[in-house]
């Protein structure tokens, strides 16, 4: 039994597109104990034998009502105890297909995909503020059972002036705004999470996504809003990270995490 736990997390931009550029493929490289996955921008008839347990590993799926839009997924070659889809008693976001989370004892791997907001739309980032308000306490009820977390996806908020390239212009733009930043700084407060990379980067200019305008991926004037977030004892236990930018599969790079076996 191997002595390290890979933990990877994927936003893929459609699970569709991401397959056929090689995704399925990459993940038998990697012999990962979890793939978090996100906005799979299917429904369960959309997924493939393949896609649903590729390379040993069995595939759990929380689609959005809406075709083509959200949802996450969660991979993993061990057998949960329980597997909790969603997280707001079949509301809103329950509805968009945002939460998936796996229990291995007291341990919970959980895909999440936060709302993306908008500039230009009032209602949508409105919407991400509703999320940013209901994720936190589902998070402490999780914590004050004694669960032990990682956290993994596309939070949709780079957290510091070091987690996008271009920060001062972005200053007043969502994904950046001041109060979504302040969330992120009380979510890992009172949840007692780390940001997983930065525990193991603290200085690393690394981003996660591009736009797909302009040069943007080429130049690497990108945003790293793909984390890891994981309670601090198992934060402890991370020895490695990485992000994966030799294949493009989406729009969003992998986020690869070795820690000492958690299982």
């Amino acid at each position: 039994m191997s002595k390290i736990t890979r933990i990877i997390s994927a936003n893929l931009n459609g699970i569709r597109s991401a397959t056929r550029k090689g995704f399925l493929e990459w993940i038998a490289t990697q012999n990962a104990d979890f793939i978090c996955v996100q906005e799979l921008k299917a429904q369960h008839p959309d997924l493939s034998d393949d896609m649903r347990a590729p390379h040993g590993m069995t595939g759990y799926f929380h689609c959005a009502t809406k075709k083509g839009y959200s949802g996450v997924g969660l991979y993993t070659r061990h057998t949960p105890d329980e597997v909790i889809y969603g997280f707001d008693d079949g509301g809103e976001f329950d509805n968009e297909g945002r939460c998936v989370e796996a229990r291995f004892g007291n341990l919970s791997v959980i895909s999440v995909y936060f709302t993306s907001g908008s500039n230009d739309d009032a209602a949508k980032q409105a919407s991400k503020f509703r999320f940013l308000a209901l994720f936190l306490p589902h998070i402490l009820s999780l914590k004050a059972a004694g669960r032990e977390l990682v956290i993994c996806g596309d939070v949709n908020i780079a957290h510091h002036e070091i987690d996008l390239k271009n920060w001062k212009g972005n200053l007043k733009n969502s994904g950046f705004l001041p109060e979504e930043r302040d969330w992120l700084t009380q979510f890992l407060s009172e949840a007692d999470l780390k940001d997983v990379y930065r525990v193991l980067e603290p200085d690393t200019h690394q981003y996660t996504w591009w736009s797909n305008r302009g040069q943007a991926r080429a130049n690497n004037v990108g945003w790293r809003i793909d984390y890891q977030l994981a309670s601090s004892h198992i934060a402890a236990k991370a020895i490695a990270t990485s992000v994966y930018r030799d294949n493009m599969f989406s729009d969003h790079a992998p986020v690869i995490m070795d820690y000492e076996r958690l299982l």
